[in-house]
């Protein structure tokens, strides 16, 4: 079956043609590093991994390319309230949006550039629209540069809107401005209220590149004049993602074939943001829930249906995860790296526009049946399809991703495995002697310390009371 996608700029589900046999380019546009990040911001980074996992289980070779917006309005202005340079503040916000990333275990992009080290790029981006006659430096004398929409007939395609039923872009001083719906392609220098160090020399005077230009430089860098898909958050469609595509193609690039867009994560029917005070910080989240667990929550979801947050439903998420585990942990191992095939309507499911709650459902069937089965090579068969399919939404218990982050560690397992395996070891010969009453203390010892022992065919298997660490 061919992979199936609906683009959000022709509002049709189509059928996926690369523009390269056998290959992928993907270009999803990442966050502006000005504060932690929140479950919502990573919701995205979590949706475009699974799009690349499926598309690399079906024999693509992927190019992902996720950008950083380390030089914008907001930085600037946050960094300025902290006393802090802009870039330690963006540098700092980086390493924890990548530490966030990692814990819900998001693949590291083929290449993550950021904004900052493409100015040249951009520079010429822009230079090439104003000798198309697209754009034009302001003359206020404020070193501006504009792209002058009404010169762009296809302006608004993207998004269906007239460029007359548009907002005035807030984006710069509109007073430099042919039409106040032109937006910014270079920001001059405002010496009075901006750091020199967020100035860089161009034609039009010292100053720093617009947003949407930054993602347009980008992507054509490292994927090329066109490729094939483009991805983001929703409200990424307009401005951002219209103006990315009018300047592109003004250039002369075909730009990209397909575009994708995630929805929101809400809370009180609200996008979950900074501004409306709501947000929920990725390191807290996972102090009530595994990395896995939060994945696997966001997973369970369509990339384009809306979620309204509640630890309640993340909660029960992670309890039905678990029931995964166990059933693994049940099961006769599963070496890693063992090939196996993903059930016929898991692939279904994941080819029709990414269908991940369909999928998921067909992960909890074929878990149901390896409960129910009762011959040992049919339930490791089974168990070979389940960490196949985990494997796909990056959700494999044995992916060596997992081994630290949230409330596993690692060490402190190693540790801890260490000591309860010596107490086992204690209680198994008590037993062996008929001892049963030092065997049933060894038992309680363990038990008043929050680990729960099961005797299994296997031997026995201890967890820690709330969790699924454990031997």
């Amino acid at each position: 079956m061919t992979f199936r996608l609906y683009d959000t700029a022709t509002r049709e589900v189509r059928d996926f043609v690369p523009l390269e046999d056998g290959k992928a380019g993907i270009y999803v546009c990442g966050l502006t590093v000005q504060s932690e990040p929140h479950v919502g911001h990573v919701r995205s980074a979590v949706n475009f991994d699974v799009l690349r996992r499926w598309l690399t289980h079906t024999g693509y070779d992927v190019t992902f390319i996720r950008n950083v917006t380390d030089i914008d309005d907001k930085i600037l202005a946050k960094s300025a309230e902290q006393g802090r340079p802009w870039f330690n503040l963006a540098y700092a916000m980086h390493g924890e949006l990548t530490q966030a990333l990692a814990s819900i275990n998001v693949l590291p992009p083929t290449y993550e550039p950021g904004a900052t080290g493409h100015v040249p790029e951009m520079l010429e981006l822009i230079a090439t629209l104003i000798e198309r006659g697209h754009a034009y430096p302001a003359q206020d004398g404020s070193g501006d540069v504009y792209f002058d929409v009404r010169s762009w007939p296809a302006y608004g395609e993207l998004t269906g809107q007239r460029v007359d039923d548009m907002e005035p872009a807030g984006d710069a001083d509109p007073r430099g401005k042919r039409d106040p719906r032109d937006f910014a392609l270079w920001k001059g220098w405002k010496k009075e209220t901006e750091p020199e160090s967020a100035a860089w020399p161009s034609p039009y005077g010292p100053g720093r590149p617009g947003w949407h230009i930054e993602c347009s430089a980008m992507a054509s860098k490292y994927l090329g004049a066109a490729f094939d898909i483009h991805g983001g958050g929703v409200d990424l469609r307009f401005p951002h993602h219209e103006n990315e595509q009018a300047q592109s193609r003004a250039a002369g690039q075909a730009f990209a074939s397909y575009w994708m867009h995630n929805a929101w994560i809400t809370t009180a029917g609200e996008k979950m943001s900074k501004s409306l005070g709501n947000s929920l910080l990725v390191p807290k989240v996972l102090e009530r829930v595994r990395g896995i667990e939060l994945r696997f929550y966001m997973v369970s979801a369509h990339y384009r249906s809306h979620v309204e947050f509640s630890f309640e439903a993340l909660e029960e998420a992670a309890v039905g995860f678990r029931r995964i585990e166990d059933f693994l942990d049940r099961a006769p191992a599963v070496e890693p790296g063992e090939p196996a095939e993903v059930p016929e309507a898991f692939a279904a499911a994941m080819d029709d526009d990414l269908g991940t709650p369909a999928a998921v459902a067909v992960l909890f069937d074929t878990v149901r049946e390896g409960n129910r089965a009762t011959d040992a090579g049919e339930v490791a068969d089974l168990a070979a399809q389940v960490r196949a399919m985990l494997d796909v939404l990056g959700l494999d218990p044995a992916d060596p991703a997992w081994a630290t982050g949230g409330r596993d560690d690692a060490a402190l397992v190693a540790a801890v495995d260490a000591l309860v395996s010596g107490l086992l070891e204690q209680r198994a010969q008590a037993r062996s002697e008929k001892d049963f009453a030092r065997a049933d203390a060894i038992r309680d010892q363990i038990k008043a310390a929050g680990i729960e022992v099961e005797d299994t065919p296997a031997g026995p298997r201890w967890t820690i009371e709330g969790t699924t660490s454990g031997r």
